[in-house]
């Protein structure tokens, strides 16, 4: 009889995937819920993007792939957006196409770490980094962020140990929107050269970025460091392809044709289909994402006013991405259908019944006082979902819930 493996059964499921799918079963029983959980952009996917895919089925481009980690056309784009995105130079043998960037970030924990090993994990973390490194075997290391959410260096230096493998870095951040400048990159890579530890650098936000900051991955520092660093990134975000599933990732020669060959002997290549839809995104009119970026900075500030007044507290916009990562501890201690809020989970849980309005809870990132809200939606849903919020909230301080 076939049993669950011990590594496979210690894995939570994603908190956002949990989230989303709730959201749709009472949605699908004709319940009015306003999702603030998924991380999805809501645009579509650009036209000249689909008309590539369509395209290619014409064309018959509908056959595996070779090499399996990713046409050469595909990464020839993507060594071009290194170059002028990022000012950073790679050789083909050096970039991997994956099935979204989620499934690179497998790939690199699975060929990069051995049972024993630990990989320090920044938190606030994505849900799935912590998962991801207990699958390969490995230990997670959970580091507490400062008030910005950001990595202290004197605290990097003293968790890094003698099992220390790699860091786990995320700029701009999901889920606070939190983004490293140069300096602070800097310091981080010293530490990383200095220790002889990898950094996975995932930039899958890079282009979601406001008030003026800039993106800078810590590769392009020197040679030093991107020599140590594995840069991921993806098209789901910034040209709303996530369904699309086309991530990539770029590193050391070794590190690359070693995860090259765990693809080839698991999902093979991505999608055909998606991969000339890829090209189309990366080498094609870029006004479709200057459009995205310029309509979420005006839902982050909108949210993040009202999610102020619903939560009584003074929330800063986020600096990229597009989530709002709120702390909700002001109302633990408060009765809900003769329960006490004591966490997160239970924030998110009374708000959708109280209010039918979704959220991720904190937990799964590491985070117990906090929600995570997505402003990935219309202006429209903003202010009605944070009408329902202040509602509920002020209805739960006054005692007059169910």
């Amino acid at each position: 009889m076939l049993e669950v493996s011990s590594v496979i059964g210690s894995l939570s499921p994603s908190a956002t995937m949990a989230i989303a799918t709730k959201a749709k079963q009472l949605k699908a029983q004709g319940i009015d819920v306003v999702a603030f959980g998924v991380g999805e952009p809501d645009f579509d996917t650009p036209d000249h993007i689909k008309e590539a895919a369509i395209a290619a089925i014409h064309e018959g481009y509908t056959k595996y792939v070779v090499p399996p980690s990713g046409s050469p056309e595909l990464k020839d784009a993507i060594l071009e957006k290194f170059r002028n995105d990022n000012g950073l130079e790679y050789e083909r043998e050096q970039i991997v196409a994956s099935c979204g960037a989620k499934h690179s970030l497998f790939n690199i924990f699975l060929t990069s770490l051995n049972p024993g090993d630990e990989a320090i994990i920044p938190a606030p973390y994505w849900v799935s980094y912590p998962e991801q490194v207990k699958a390969a075997g490995a230990r997670p290391v959970i580091l507490e962020t400062d008030a910005a959410f950001k990595l202290d260096p004197k605290k990097l230096k003293a968790a890094i140990s003698p099992k220390t493998k790699l860091l786990v870095l995320n700029s701009p951040s999901n889920p606070t929107g939190a983004v490293y400048s140069k300096q602070e990159l800097e310091s981080i890579a010293q530490i990383a050269l200095d220790t002889g530890i990898a950094v996975i650098s995932d930039e899958v936000y890079e282009k979601l970025i406001y008030d003026g900051m800039e993106h800078v991955s810590i590769a392009s520092l020197n040679e030093q460091i991107k020599a140590q660093t594995v840069v991921v990134n993806a098209v789901s975000k910034a040209y709303a392809m996530t369904g699309w599933r086309i991530g990539y990732a770029a590193g050391p020669k070794e590190i690359m044709t070693a995860i090259g060959r765990l693809q080839g002997q698991s999902t093979s290549n991505p999608t055909s289909i998606s991969q000339k839809a890829a090209i189309a995104a990366l080498r094609g009119d870029q006004s479709c994402v200057q459009h995205m970026v310029t309509e979420f900075n005006q839902r982050r500030k909108i949210m993040a006013a009202r999610a102020g007044e619903a939560f009584g507290t003074e929330i800063q916009p986020p600096s990229g991405a597009f989530y709002l990562f709120v702390d909700v501890s002001g109302l633990f201690g408060n009765n809900y259908n003769g329960a006490e809020i004591r966490s997160a989970s239970d924030v998110a849980g009374f708000l959708l019944e109280e209010a039918k309005v979704a959220l991720v809870p904190g937990e799964g990132f590491g985070a117990p006082n906090h929600v995570r809200l997505s402003y990935a939606t219309s202006r429209e849903i903003i202010n009605e979902g944070m009408n329902r919020i202040a509602e509920a909230v002020r209805k739960l301080r006054k005692g007059q819930t169910s």
